[in-house]
């Protein structure tokens, strides 16, 4: 989950790396740390904090040097202090190395190498990636072998820059994401193409072990037993603009307000590849979805309303679960896997898993060239452009937006979702313009230590990304139940210090919630509810319009993400970079 970029050209590379870091800054932002070559001498400055604090301290954009490497942390082993921010260098500073992933034998291969006279320095698993690095560049000053014998070593999973004194920038990949950037005075090395963006629009993807060295003039590429390779140069199309915070005081708040616009992105699909993916469900005896977070919400409703609509029956489940649920898994079966990253190591485990035992893969994701794209036998793009803020909230949306037009086009137009859309997102625009009366309830509930959201049928997966929401942004507890399972259970949470959300429009689940609500009243609680139709059993009442039943999902979600945002706010928190999250959740 860390973010990565490694630079070689001709102009100062300090600063190209602060930017693109900056850019990155979603995937990690515990500590931050540069090396740059300046003279055949590495240099290195780290430290803990967010990218422009740490370079207002360091100055980090004044390094000398046209080569050098970058990285932002998100840590996993090892606290968040300088020693273990990146870069890491083996004993002598001839090489420094940038890492994402976890070295799962780094313990065995530290003794050994302590025991071959190594020190180290810090307490993370990358550190051993740079002394292994140093241990075979020793015998025979190659990096290239040094790279190779260094990955037959690694278990696990990982993605390394590393910088080497003779000039060079070397890496590798397995299950991590590396992506070079090829420009005319030289080369990124890279997480994630928002890195270098600015300067290309051209990348080429690395396949699991292969294996990168450039410098100023060359880029050669290798299979991890040394024999050299070609990958295919694609061109990326997602506008730097979308990266802009424009008006709007956060990404988060920004995403939110795109949603009418990337919801009609999202169901705008080419009809090829749309026929093509129907075509394999249709083909398939069993579907499984999977995903994991909010993608797993959208996965809920897809299953729903694929019953209802489709008359397709359908399973849905965790992906940090599915190895533990594949009796029934075999050729007849597909899965299709929702991931806004591409890239969250659950989702590509368990696609992994399903393609051994022979199922079609399926994917929904929100960048084309990802991994999980390119690993499916079919795949469709939400197309919602890059989002910053950690929460998910236009890349659900543009999920569920794109579910919605499959399962329409699998009925024969049942949904009638194309008339439908028109209406939803003209619903969206209202919510979204009563964005000061939602704001008003944040500070009502501001003090709330928890918050219960109810909701039944399609709308429970709502209930539970809505206290995702509120957990992600705002520190709260919050819990999504099943308003039908309230006397099995959550009842007895229930008292006068209990904030409920009942999610409850006018359709078939209006008179059941109206009576939970009654009973929860009873107990002291404060009862909120979301609807189009008012109640005197709420205490306060947010409204949304009146849209076809089945689109609510798309509707009532977006609440529930400004409630959380200015929640956020008035905890004095960054609703962009919630703690001890990220946003591609690349390790498990």
């Amino acid at each position: 989950m860390c973010s990565i970029i490694g630079c070689i050209g001709r102009l100062n590379v300090a600063p190209v790396l602060v930017e693109s870091l900056k850019r990155m800054e979603y995937r990690g932002y515990d500590s931050v740390g540069i090396a740059t070559i300046d003279n055949g001498r590495i240099s290195t400055r780290k430290g803990v904090g967010r990218v422009a604090d740490v370079d207002k301290s360091l100055n980090l954009i004044m390094m000398p040097g046209q080569i050098g490497i970058g990285h932002t942390r998100w840590a996993t082993h090892g606290g968040v202090t300088d020693k273990n921010a990146h870069p890491h260098y083996g004993c002598r500073a001839e090489i420094a190395v940038v890492h994402n992933g976890i070295v799962e034998n780094y313990k065995e291969l530290k003794e050994e190498l302590v025991h071959l006279g190594h020190e180290f320095k810090s307490d993370t698993d990358s550190e051993v990636i740079a002394h292994l690095l140093e241990q075979y560049y020793a015998e025979q000053k190659d990096g290239t072998q040094a790279i190779i014998k260094t990955c037959k070593r690694l278990k696990g999973t990982y993605a390394f820059v590393a910088a080497f004194e003779d000039g060079t920038l070397g890496g590798s990949r397995y299950d991590e994401p590396l992506i070079i950037g090829p420009v005319e005075d030289g080369y990124f090395i890279s997480s994630d193409i928002l890195g270098f963006l600015p300067y290309t629009d051209k990348a080429i993807f690395l396949d699991n072990k292969d294996i990168v060295v450039v410098d100023r003039h060359r880029l050669k590429l290798y299979d991890s037993d040394g024999n050299p390779v070609n990958r295919p140069v694609t061109q990326v199309a997602w506008e730097l603009a979308a990266i802009d915070k424009g008006k709007f005081t956060h990404h988060t708040l920004k995403e939110i307000h795109e949603q009418p616009h990337t919801i009609m992105i999202a169901a705008t699909q080419n009809r090829e590849k749309i026929n093509d993916f129907c075509r394999i469900l249709l083909d398939s005896k069993t579907i499984y979805f999977t995903g994991s977070g909010t993608s797993y919400h959208s996965a809920l409703v897809a299953k729903h309303i694929l019953a209802r609509f489709a008359k397709i029956r359908a399973e849905s489940i965790m992906s940090s679960e599915f190895q533990y649920a594949l009796d029934s898994l075999d050729s007849s079966s597909v899965l299709v896997a929702i991931s806004q990253s591409g890239e969250t190591a659950d989702v590509l485990q368990s696609v992994k898993t399903a393609k051994q035992m022979g199922a079609k893969i399926l994917s929904i994701v929100n960048i084309p060239t990802s991994s999980l794209a390119r690993i499916s036998d079919s795949f469709l793009s939400i197309d919602c452009g890059p989002e910053v803020g950690v929460a998910a909230t236009k890349s659900f949306t543009g999920q569920l937006s794109l579910l919605y037009s499959v399962v329409d086009r699998l009925c024969n137009g049942r949904v009638d979702y194309e008339a439908g859309k028109l209406e939803l997102v003209d619903a969206i625009n209202d919510v979204l313009a009563s964005e000061t009366e939602i704001e008003k309830v944040a500070d009502r509930i501001r003090d709330a230590k928890d918050i219960y959201i109810m909701g039944r049928s399609i709308h429970y997966p709502i209930a539970l990304e809505g206290a995702l929401k509120i957990k992600e942004l705002a520190y709260i507890h919050a819990e999504g139940i099943a308003a039908g399972e309230l006397k099995h259970g959550p009842l007895a949470l229930i008292d006068k210090n209990s904030i409920v959300v009942i999610i409850n429009p006018r359709d078939g689940t209006f008179d059941d919630n109206i009576a939970s609500a009654h009973e929860i009243k009873a107990r002291g609680a404060t009862i909120i509810g979301v609807s189009d139709e008012p109640n005197d059993v709420y205490d306060i009442f947010v409204r949304i319009p009146s849209v076809r039943d089945a689109l609510y999902p798309l509707l009532e979600v977006v609440p529930f993400q400004i409630l959380a945002y200015y929640l956020a706010l008035r905890k004095s928190v960054d609703p962009d970079y919630p703690r001890n999250l990220a946003k591609s959740v690349t390790v498990k």
